[in-house]
């Protein structure tokens, strides 16, 4: 066994196929097929099994995929350890991260992080929910991730670094009615059009919250996808409740907000593995650990109270 083989093995997982994983690799399939099938002799047992054009892990497969992340993690940790000895910091620092960290603090940590070492690659994968952002990192696919949730998350299994707590804010087009006040009260909503997210997330708690105070307003749309809810607003289809994160962008693209009266905040955390991180992981976790976000919240009160 080799760690090439051990690659076009978590290819043909990450990419449900050999066609699509030989794609994916610039490699011709037969040779991946070839590769594959000395793998699975060298370990007697069949790591996938082929139905029809298509292929299904089986139960060895699945137990393979953690140890075989880890084993092409440590040789990336173990050559980027070499470089950093050399004061050469290179490579991929690999996180996921759900919606709205995935706007801010996510910008503001890749820019601070990027001007201190140029020659790493941020790479961010999406996830929903705590839970799959925790996943992620639990089987190998992340070694940190970024989370919003109600109340300050504590996974098991994850150490686990506050960054921030985000307000919720009213946002709008700017050519369009918008309510007084700021903090906008429920009251004041009746009759407004809203986009909101589907049931189950903090953006749409606080409007059931409204509307449960018997506040009359409209449903105008519900999105699954939640960076479809700022152009959504920004085309004039209603109004809608985002965290603080949002607002710099909503601001830049014309918008109008005001905080709404409503005690939720947003807690965002990054959150790690607990062995031990590549030395391009333990570079963007300290590049964390230095995140002041009371200048750009700051930013956020005085903007609000100008529009």
């Amino acid at each position: 066994m080799d760690t090439r083989q051990l690659e076009y093995f978590l290819a043909v997982v990450d990419h449900g196929g050999f066609g699509r994983a030989a794609e994916a690799l610039h490699l011709a399939q037969p040779s991946l097929s070839q590769a594959i099938a000395g793998l699975e002799r060298e370990l007697g047992v069949p790591l996938f099994h082929r139905v029809g054009r298509g292929v299904v892990i089986s139960d060895a497969g699945t137990e393979l995929v953690g140890p075989a992340r880890q084993v092409l993690r440590d040789l990336r940790t173990a050559r980027s350890a070499v470089d950093s000895v050399c004061g050469l910091l290179r490579g991929r620092v690999e996180l996921a991260t759900m919606p709205s960290p995935g706007v801010e603090p996510l910008g503001t940590l890749t820019r601070s992080f990027s001007r201190e070492h140029p020659g790493v690659t941020v790479g961010a994968e999406a996830a929903f929910t705590p839970d799959e952002v925790v996943a992620q990192i639990r089987n190998g696919v992340c070694e940190l991730g970024l989370i919003g949730a109600p109340e300050v998350p504590r996974p098991p299994g994850v150490q686990v670094h506050e960054l921030e707590s985000q307000e919720f804010f009213l946002v709008g087009a700017g050519d369009v009615e918008f309510p007084e006040g700021d903090p906008v009260s429920p009251s004041a909503l009746a009759g407004a059009r809203m986009i909101v997210s589907p049931p189950g997330s903090l953006m749409r708690r606080i409007v059931d919250d409204v509307l449960a105070a018997g506040v009359d307003l409209r449903i105008a749309a519900e999105v699954a996808h939640r960076t479809s809810v700022l152009p959504l607003v920004l085309q004039g289809v209603g109004l809608a409740v985002l965290p603080a994160g949002w607002v710099p962008l909503a601001r830049r693209a014309g918008a109008r907000i005001a905080r709404i009266e409503h005690s939720a905040q947003l807690h965002i955390a990054l959150v790690s593995r607990t062995a031990a991180l590549t030395p391009t992981a333990s570079a963007f976790l300290a590049v964390a650990r230095g995140h002041r976000p009371a200048d750009y919240l700051a930013q956020i009160a005085s903007d609000s109270r100008c529009l």
